[in-house]
């Protein structure tokens, strides 16, 4: 059962702060949007109005998150100034679509054109690298506040490219430090063995696997050759944010298939026994235990585990 606790003040604090910054980024204190006549959730609903056929009011108040009689007000000031005219719709005559007049066309349309210039005048600010990295972060907050649906690819794996030993690096040092209390020397393990993994790389012996999900790292496994008959299993890891797409266990099978095909007799790994997710993956897969022994590593007394698949 994951137990989620209230965020902090200093949390609460920082996305306040937020709003309050891009609120008065893109002028939403203004009178009017844009120095236009309209407010924002006006503006709002010519939007939708201007790129959907077919809307009747329940579906401004649905996907809006408006109140029914507000709509039903905003509907009838727009009527009065002809800029949305209804009809009723095919299914229901009870129903009437609305839609934009000719006028209210003309209306949206300099909104429009003056909100795509604003945009663009906010993003030329920044070198493109700086551009894409900021509309990545906006997506992040999209998909974590649940306005955006999950891609339908939910991740790739690619082959390691440079940036990614310096990533998985810091990651596995701060997510073994948040889960289970470990100190900085893991993360000085990590860089040893991801250090001899590079310098020592034989391509036709040894892989690595990168797990990518909407241009992030979200998990990764090594395969290192131990002799021409051992291989072994390092580093594996998932990011918090892509548990249960199955990417663990994909990138476990993408191990064993490697070995296997190599011509390796056994694939071994080493692992600790409060690991308990990793732990499950490597028994569904086939490894069995070999050797289990107490020791004291970054920081806590643990249970060291080693695991062997033999083909």
């Amino acid at each position: 059962m994951t137990i989620h606790h209230p965020p902090g003040k200093e949390r609460i604090d920082a996305v306040r702060a937020f709003n309050r910054f891009y609120t008065r980024q893109i002028g939403l204190l203004d009178e009017g949007l844009l120095k236009s006549p309209f407010s924002l959730t006006e503006a709002r609903v010519l939007y939708e109005l201007a790129h959907h056929d077919g809307l009747v009011a329940s579906d401004l108040v649905r996907d809006l998150g408006l109140d029914a009689g507000y709509v039903s007000r905003l509907l009838k000031k727009f009527e009065e100034r002809r800029l949305v005219e209804r009809a009723a719709t095919e299914a229901d005559a009870r129903r009437s679509s609305i839609a934009l007049t000719q006028a209210g066309r003309d209306a949206f349309a300099p909104l429009n054109k003056d909100s795509h210039a604003q945009v663009q005048a906010l993003l030329d600010k920044l070198p493109p690298a700086e551009q894409d990295r900021l509309v990545k972060a906006m997506g992040t907050v999209q998909r974590l506040l649940g306005d955006q649906p999950e891609p339908r690819v939910p991740y790739v794996l690619r082959p390691m490219q440079v940036g990614d030993i310096g990533w998985v690096t810091r990651r596995q040092g701060l997510i073994y430090a948040q889960d289970y209390g470990w100190d900085e020397t893991y993360e000085a393990l990590v860089a040893e063995i991801l250090a001899e993994f590079v310098r020592k790389f034989d391509p036709k012996w040894e892989r690595a696997w990168i797990a990518e999900r909407e241009g992030e790292v979200v998990g990764s496994v090594f395969l290192v050759r131990k002799s021409d008959a051992v291989a072994k299993l390092r580093l594996l890891y998932v990011e918090p944010s892509a548990r249960g797409l199955g990417i663990g266990k994909r990138l476990v099978d993408e191990c064993i298939g490697f070995a296997r095909a190599k011509g390796y007799r056994t694939l071994t790994l080493w692992t600790n026994d409060i690991l308990v997710s990793a732990r499950r993956i490597y028994q569904a897969a086939g490894f069995e235990l070999a050797e289990e022994e107490r020791h004291h590593s970054f920081g806590k007394d643990l249970v060291g585990q080693t695991w062997n698949l033999e083909f």
